[in-house]
């Protein structure tokens, strides 16, 4: 799947085309694929306490079983972009929504932990699918002067659907008493944290139906008539003439693209150019400062620490909300102080955090299940963990995808974004399949290991990532 990264010249050729309240409604159901994203990677959180305990597994395979998801985001979001190509991006939406239900019915009735790994491989798939897709559709569905806000949804998205998942939990959990304990129809509170996810993904499916095809998608399957229409009624261009340039715009940029290859990547004795290991690196640090951590197994953490369990899902709730408030602020904030201060500002942040959570789990008393942080060291921990959450969201969680989208050359966009967001799905399937294990090592030395990444983060922001604030793409640089 290519997107035309240009601006359209013709917008500037008698209509202009206009933001409606079409465009924008278009691009808040696509962006529904954003929060079946948070929404199917969080909701595990609830439940890896009880499904540990219910299907007796080691801290290894409980990492497993909670991080295998990733793997299929991975290979949905690999092979995303050609199924888009060939079946249209409403149709992929549908198809990723078809896999998250089926992924939510059948990880809810799972009768044992390979079931489980199974059907949450197959969410993944429908996870990856549509953090690739969504996004896409929505740059090509709108006009050029707010395509940065709309896309924006994307994000915003992934962090309410995060939010909800995590309340779902809660409510969930209190409701039976328990995650272990048993809810309705003879099944325990933690089998409904995954049948919920049904609710949103038959909405994303349904909503969808009613999204009309990418006028690129529509050209370049020779069915411009088709593509009139929808340019017509999302961005109200009703000119003939206006109609025929955005039209021949389109024609022309798949004419001349040039569709990279892996071979594209390298550069003199076949070394990756330096701008595709940024990318890969920013997507690597993202993960490997510990982020998810935090909404895969924040619940079990502080459960493990002396808070009740009503109380550590309640935290969890918090910590989702901050989450969600911090990414409005940098929105706000990303072309007004530039991606790579807040870059930095959010790695001294999270490496300063992170040390201060270090230190609160090495006063920690017992151990395995008995672990107690004696006051006031719990709730110091607590404090660090969501002033942690706010260094992320501020910076690396949103500005890393900002940047991704925009600081690669244009002959080589699409292909080094693919392999980026490659490599951050294998680093969030590293980070999180390992935590179990670094904690039965120890807290204190996990997150010691996250603040280490999280400072030579710091390190990495200031040699080696350029600034693209008020940048063309047309002038971004391979070297």
């Amino acid at each position: 799947m290519h997107i035309n990264t240009n601006t359209d010249a013709s917008a500037a050729q008698g209509e202009e085309a206009r933001t409606t309240a079409r465009v924008v409604l278009i691009a808040a159901a696509a962006a529904i694929g954003g929060f079946l994203f948070g929404f199917d990677t969080a909701v595990i959180n609830g439940a890896v306490d009880a499904v540990r305990q219910g299907f007796d597994l080691s801290a290894a395979r409980i990492g497993i079983a909670v991080s295998c998801a990733l793997l299929g985001s991975a290979l949905g979001a690999w092979y995303a972009g050609p199924l888009a190509d060939r079946l249209g991006r409403v149709r992929t939406m549908q198809v990723a929504a078809l896999f998250l239900v089926l992924s939510a019915i059948g990880s809810g009735l799972a009768h044992g932990v390979w079931d489980l790994m199974l059907w949450r491989m197959v969410g993944g798939i429908g996870v990856g699918m549509a953090s690739v897709i969504a996004p896409a559709y929505i740059a090509e569905i709108s006009p050029a002067q707010v395509r940065g806000r709309l896309g924006s949804m994307q994000q915003l998205a992934i962090v309410l659907g995060i939010f909800v998942a995590l309340l779902s939990d809660a409510w969930l959990a209190s409701t039976a008493g328990g995650a272990s304990k048993m809810l309705w129809l003879g099944m325990e509170a933690w089998r409904w944290m995954f049948l919920v996810a049904t609710v949103p993904a038959l909405i994303y499916g349904v909503l969808v139906l009613g999204v009309p095809e990418s006028p690129r998608y529509l050209v370049a399957r020779g069915r411009p008539a088709e593509a009139r229409v929808v340019l017509a009624k999302v961005l109200d261009l009703h000119s003939d003439h206006a109609l025929d340039a955005k039209i021949g715009d389109i024609a022309h940029s798949l004419k001349v693209e040039y569709r990279p290859t892996l071979k594209d990547l390298r550069g003199a004795g076949g070394r990756l150019l330096p701008i595709v290991w940024v990318g890969i690196l920013l997507s690597v640090f993202q993960q490997f400062v510990g982020i998810n951590v935090i909404f895969y197994y924040s619940s079990t953490l502080w459960h493990s620490v002396g808070f009740s369990e009503a109380d550590s899902f309640s935290i969890t709730v918090v910590t989702s909300i901050v989450n969600v408030l911090v990414t409005l602020v940098a929105i706000a904030l990303v072309d007004r102080i530039g991606r790579k201060p807040l870059l930095l500002i959010g790695s001294a942040g999270m490496a300063v955090t992170l040390g201060m959570m270090a230190w609160c789990f090495s006063q920690a008393a017992g151990s395995g299940a008995n672990l107690v942080l004696p006051a006031p060291w719990g709730m110091v921990a607590l404090v660090a963990a969501n002033a942690y959450v706010v260094c992320f969201g501020l910076s690396w969680g949103p500005m890393v995808w900002v940047l991704l989208g925009e600081m690669f050359p244009n002959s080589i966009r699409a292909i080094a974004l693919a392999v980026a967001a490659a490599a951050q799905w294998i680093a969030n399937f590293a980070i999180t399949s390992t935590f179990p294990w670094l904690a039965q090592i120890g807290l204190s030395f996990a997150y010691g290991l996250y603040a280490l990444f999280a400072l030579l983060s710091l390190l990495f922001v200031m040699r080696a990532v350029r600034e693209t604030r008020g940048m063309e793409l047309e002038d971004m640089r391979a070297s």
